[in-house]
């Protein structure tokens, strides 16, 4: 075996590395320490390409063929995966400071022949270079590093896992997703991406607690795993949900895979520390590259038909397919969304007032405030053009904002009128409309009692609490409240009572038929008996003709709102027409459907 010119051992006297005075502790010899410590020092010659090693080489490399450390090309070829790590870090070194070389540490996989385990090795050296600054020799210390190689891969693994169910966490099962999309689209193959929703878990929350939910959500991993087939990959793709990706899968392959693992979710109720739980799962899927080339567009397209499978039915599984509904609704998004931006910004949302108006005088008590955008031919947009766009891309809080502004504006400018608006969901827990609403009350005084805030029923039944509170808070600004659309959800006039709401307006379906239908007319006046019994005031929406009005009026219907007493009009109509001064001093806010 080559021998170490420079090797330390050989320097150490003999008495010093054997022996030592009586009673103290011997050193061992430096060969013995390297060896030990899995370490050999070796020496490297530009010129002739030879590897110089330390007495104790052969220990640390046990079983490698001395030919195949003698030059550095033969040790080159043992590297993996990259042979040339080497000879780019020690040529890197060498130029690092001219004249004296640098220091350098890289670690490679060492494969003594073929078929024999990897040696992970750790080499520190430094290089010295030639006048021309390219490397002349290099020197230092290679040492086996297998036991901390294989802790770095376990805590490596550990850290690209979830924590809590130890599946793949998103970024791992993302790029794994990306490499079969890679895969499938280079040899013409197809795979799958599955999303499985785990349905209801905020129930499962609140009623058992998070620890219940977590042990759900690990137990629906745990029924997942076992029925992947070789090669497929589980992640948690989020809370509630778990990324699916299936090699070489067709369409019908993955309606069948999507049956195998509902069934496996909802066969058997989940034993937790609370008890039994009864689980089940909504999965959307996709084929790719088919419906999906791009990371993006595989995962859209999974959530769309998981968001198809929990709307038709939930607990079962939906595949995404072109649709030529679906996508019209988009491009309509996305082309409205520029639109309603643009109008925001320049003040082209506007709103229209459709008279309420007194069922004995038929003169207006207040008017509704409808959104309207003005177009640039001079052609308005009315609100089902604009509302249910805003509430999908998220922009109906701005709408919001804008239509109560030019509200307080009117109320402000013209002390004797009345007026109501719309607001939505997303509206009633906004912050900043809250703020905008107290402070411009504060600054006008007697505005508040002029102004009726509606909700729709549907909304209201939601979560009474939450709308209860907010009916409270407006109350307390002097405002008053509205259910609208009453009869299209199913509140109770206990509920009502609950929430201490001041007028509810009748559906329009329900009274715009009165003159011909027995049954309506039997709905409609029992509410209207009813809420007058709770001193609670009605409207009546989408009157449209006289039989009906004097039905109403002859049940004790407060107010009319529809075409009999005029649509929504751009003019201020009570400059025309006198407002009803005996309008009564209580009503509400209303949220969500906007009349035309």
């Amino acid at each position: 075996m080559i021998r170490d010119p420079f090797s330390v051992a050989h320097r150490m006297p003999a008495t010093e590395r054997e022996s030592a005075p009586e009673g103290r502790p011997t050193l061992p010899s430096l060969p013995i320490l390297m060896s030990d410590l899995g370490h050999v020092v070796f020496r490297w010659d530009a010129a002739t390409d030879a590897m110089l090693w330390g007495d104790n080489v052969a220990t640390v490399f046990a079983n490698c063929p001395p030919e195949a450390i003698g030059t550095g090309k033969a040790f080159a070829q043992m590297i993996e995966p990259r042979p040339l790590i080497r000879a780019e870090a020690i040529e890197r070194a060498g130029k690092a400071q001219t004249g004296t070389g640098g220091r350098y540490q890289i670690e490679y996989g060492l494969r003594f022949r073929p078929g024999a385990p990897l040696q992970w090795i750790e080499e520190s050296g430094h290089c010295s270079p030639d006048k021309s600054g390219a490397p002349a020799s290099a020197h230092g210390i290679i040492r086996l590093i297998n036991e901390r190689h294989a802790r770095d891969e376990v805590l490596l693994k550990l850290a690209q896992r979830d924590a809590m169910t130890g599946e793949l966490d998103r970024t791992q099962l993302l790029n794994a997703l990306a490499e079969t999309i890679a895969e499938a689209t280079r040899y013409r193959g197809t795979c799958a991406f599955m999303l499985v929703g785990i349905n209801q878990l905020s129930r499962i929350n609140d009623a058992f607690g998070f620890n219940v939910a977590d042990e759900v959500i690990c137990e629906v991993a745990r029924r997942i795993r076992p029925r992947l087939r070789g090669g497929d990959v589980l992640g948690r793709f989020s809370n509630n949900k778990f990324g699916i990706v299936l090699k070489n899968c067709s369409s019908d392959d993955m309606a069948v895979a999507a049956e195998r693992f509902l069934a496996a979710i909802r066969n058997d109720v989940v034993p937790t520390g609370s008890g039994p739980v009864a689980v089940s799962a909504s999965v959307g899927g996709v084929t790719t590259p088919r419906y999906a080339r791009t990371i993006e567009d595989v995962i859209n397209r999974a959530q769309e038909a998981l968001d198809a499978a929990k709307r038709r039915r939930p607990g079962s599984f939906e595949a995404w397919g072109p649709n030529a509904e679906r996508e019209s609704l988009r491009r309509l998004n996305i082309r409205m969304t520029e639109e309603i931006v643009t109008a925001l910004n320049e003040r082209r949302v506007v709103t229209a007032f459709e008279p309420v108006a007194t069922t004995d005088s038929r003169r207006p008590a207040f008017y509704e405030c409808l959104v309207r955008m003005a177009q640039p031919d001079g052609q308005f947009l009315m609100a089902p053009d604009i509302v249910p766009v805003a509430e999908r891309v998220g922009l109906i809080r701005l709408v919001d904002h804008r239509v109560l502004e030019l509200v307080i504006a009117e109320l402000t400018a013209t002390p004797h009128i009345c007026l109501s608006l719309n607001i939505s969901p997303a509206t009633a827990i906004d912050p900043d409309w809250w703020s905008t609403i107290e402070s411009s009350l504060a600054a006008a005084p007697g505005v508040a009692e002029r102004l009726i805030v509606e909700i729709t029923e549907t909304v209201a039944i939601r979560d009474l609490d939450d709308i209860g509170n907010f009916v409270k808070r407006l109350k307390n600004l002097g405002t008053r409240i509205a259910i609208d659309d009453f009869g299209a959800g199913y509140t109770s006039f206990r509920n009502l009572r609950r929430l201490g709401v001041d007028i509810v307006k009748i559906d329009g379906a329900f009274v715009q038929h009165l003159a011909q239908s027995h049954d309506d007319r039997a709905f409609v006046q029992t509410l209207i008996d009813l809420a007058r019994r709770l001193h609670i005031e009605t409207v009546a929406e989408w009157v449209q003709d006289e039989t009906s009005a004097a039905l109403l009026r002859d049940w004790g219907c407060n107010y009319l709102q529809g075409r009999l007493l005029g649509l929504a009009s751009m003019e201020r109509p009570w400059l025309a027409a006198p407002q009803d001064q005996t309008f009564g001093r209580d009503a509400g806010p209303h949220q969500g459907r906007r009349d035309v």
